[in-house]
C-alpha cells in the first residue's frame, strides 16, 4: 500500500497523470472519498496521461462518461447516485469492469452496496488490473491519496 499527500488540485492531477501514462489495457480504478476530496482531479490527470485532449468532467448525471483519442479508452463512472450493487447491474455498468482500455470509478464503495464501507484491502471487481484508492481531505488544499494494486 503507497501513500502520496498532495498539496493541491495541481499535484493530484500530477499523479493522476503519471498513473495514466503507467496504465494498461484492463486497468479498474476504484476511487473512494468525500465530495470534494479530489477524485475528478485525479481522472483529469489520468486522462492527460494517457494522452487524452477532452475536457474531463464528473458523470454524476451520466453515470458514464467515455473518452476517447488517447493511447487507450477511458471509462469514467460515478455511482454517487447508485445505492444498490442491484442498480449497477441494471444500469449496464457491470460490462465496464472489464474495459476495453481503462475505467476509473468514482464512490466505488457502492458497488459494494448502500451501508458498506470501502475496504482498499479487498478488491471487488472481475478485472485482472485493479487499484483501489482512497482519498482523504487533511486540510482546505492538503489531501492524503492512500492506494495499492491487485492483479498488476
Amino acid at each position: 500500500m503507497a501513500e502520496f499527500i498532495s498539496h493541491s488540485p495541481a499535484e493530484t492531477q500530477s499523479l493522476g497523470e503519471r498513473w495514466g501514462c503507467a496504465a494498461q489495457h484492463g486497468l479498474v480504478i476504484g476511487l473512494s472519498g468525500d465530495l470534494g476530496a479530489g477524485k475528478t482531479q485525479l481522472v483529469k490527470g489520468i486522462a492527460r496521461g494517457l494522452g487524452i485532449t477532452a475536457r474531463v468532467h464528473s458523470p454524476t448525471f451520466t453515470l458514464v462518461n467515455e473518452y476517447g483519442g488517447g493511447r487507450l479508452r477511458l471509462f469514467h463512472l460515478d455511482l454517487y447516485r447508485l445505492e444498490t450493487r442491484g442498480q449497477m447491474v441494471s444500469a449496464g455498468l457491470e460490462e465496464f469492469l472489464q474495459p476495453d482500455g481503462v475505467t476509473v470509478i468514482e464512490w466505488a464503495e457502492r458497488r459494494l452496496g448502500k451501508h458498506s464501507t470501502f475496504n482498499i484491502q479487498h478488491p471487488t471487481s472481475n478485472s485482472e488490473k485493479e487499484r483501489w484508492v482512497k482519498i482523504e481531505i487533511i486540510g482546505e488544499s492538503e489531501r492524503k491519496i492512500i492506494y495499492d494494486d491487485f492483479g498488476a
